[in-house]
Order: C-alpha cells, then structure tokens, then sequence
C-alpha cells in the first residue's frame, strides 16, 4: 500500500512540475524562446526629423508646396514630437527676420512659443532655413528574408518554436502605435474634473441617481438625478 502512495505521489509532482514548466517562455538552448516578445523585441529609437525651405522676405511668404511641407512637418511635430522644434538660420542681415517669420509661423499653427529653438548657423550653404525636432520610432529587427528554413521543422520533437515565430504580429504592433513613447512610460494623468466630481458627489449625499443622461443630446444643464426615452 505504502508503494502505490509512493507512486501516486511521484506522479502528481510530475505532472505538477510538467505544468509549470508549459506555463512559463521555454528555451531551446539556443536563445529562441516561445514568446515572440522575447525573440523580436521592439526598441523605441530617437528619430531626427528635418524641413529645409528657402526664405526671401516675409512679405513674399512660401511658395503653396512649401507652405504644405511646411504645414504637414509642423502638425507631425505637434502629433508625436519630442521636446522643441528649432529654426536655424544661415548668418547674415536676413537671419533673424527669417527666424521671426518662421517662429510666428510656428505660433500660428498651435505650437507653444517654450517649445521654439532658434540659432544661426556658420555654413551658409544654399541659405535655406532649417527646421528640425526629434521624434520616437518604434523598430523591430528584420525578419529572416523569406523566413529561415534552415532546419528541417518536421524533426521537432521538442516542439520548439521556429526562429520567425511572432516577428511579424510584432513588426505589425510597432507600425500600429501612436507614440513609441508609451512602451518606455506611459503618459501623465489629465487633470480630475473637480466640477463633475463635486456634482456626483452632491447627488451621491442626497441618495440621487448620479450618472449624467446619455441619451439627451444638446441639454444646456446637466439632467444627473433625471431619467430619459430614447426617440
């Protein structure tokens, strides 16, 4: 009898310790692991973006294809840029007639003036102004051309995962995000909405229902402790 508990025994810590080891990323030994995370990981990398445009006078203004790069660099910067954007200059009488055109340019379309960099530059070069912010890109290493069919996956009695596994759904997250940022920390909180909240809570004190009406559009006061028909 003391024999077969024994048994029964070295059975359950068996089948216990074969669970565990499913449950957790195995390893073939040779760095390929069964979670896509670990063997295509995405990397979140700086990103220099740069607008070249040339200046005359700020009366001439841009051309209409400059004013729409112009347009579309500034509302890329202000979707997913980091920090300031800067505006530099060639030295010389024009400078800084030039950054003042394109700083007010910048403050027109939305972009807080803290958030400006200007400078002048010693290379003249084709006295063009500069523009430029720093952005976050988020970057998976190349799948193998093709996929690698360099071992025979037909002889895989330990049921390995193949060394392309997951590095597409991981190539297609990375072009997916908004802001490569929220991988490396996620974003600060808005701010409490103090008027709503004091609202809930007068209704919560007087034994009132608190949720707002959903189903009234356009009502100039809000209906909380009210019922509604949907029409």
């Amino acid at each position: 009898m003391a024999h077969s508990k024994d048994i029964m025994r070295f059975a359950s810590l068996a089948a216990f310790l074969l669970a565990g080891s499913c449950a957790a990323p195995s390893n073939d030994g040779g760095g390929q692991f069964s979670d896509p995370e670990q063997n295509h990981p995405i990397t979140v990398e700086p990103d220099y973006h740069t607008l070249r445009l040339p200046y005359s006078a700020s009366d001439a203004g841009l051309m209409p294809d400059d004013a729409a790069r112009f347009s579309l660099f500034v509302a890329d910067f202000l979707a997913g840029g980091n920090g300031a954007i800067s505006i530099s200059a060639p030295q010389g009488p024009s400078a800084n007639a030039a950054i003042g055109y394109f700083g007010e340019r910048l403050a027109q379309y939305g972009v807080p003036r803290d958030r400006i960099l200007v400078g002048q530059r010693a290379d003249g070069g084709d006295g063009k102004i500069e523009l430029g912010y720093v952005a976050y890109k988020a970057h998976v290493e190349n799948c193998e051309p093709g996929g690698d069919w360099s071992k025979d996956w037909q002889d895989n009695v330990d049921n390995a995962p193949t060394l392309n596994y997951g590095c597409s759904v991981q190539h297609n997250l990375a072009a997916q995000l908004s802001d490569p940022r929220d991988l490396v920390q996620p974003r600060a909180m808005d701010a409490s909405d103090a008027t709503r909240r004091n609202t809930v809570m007068g209704h919560y004190e007087k034994g009132e229902v608190t949720q707002a009406d959903k189903h009234t559009a356009d009502k100039s006061v809000e209906q909380s402790g009210q019922s509604s028909e949907i029409q």
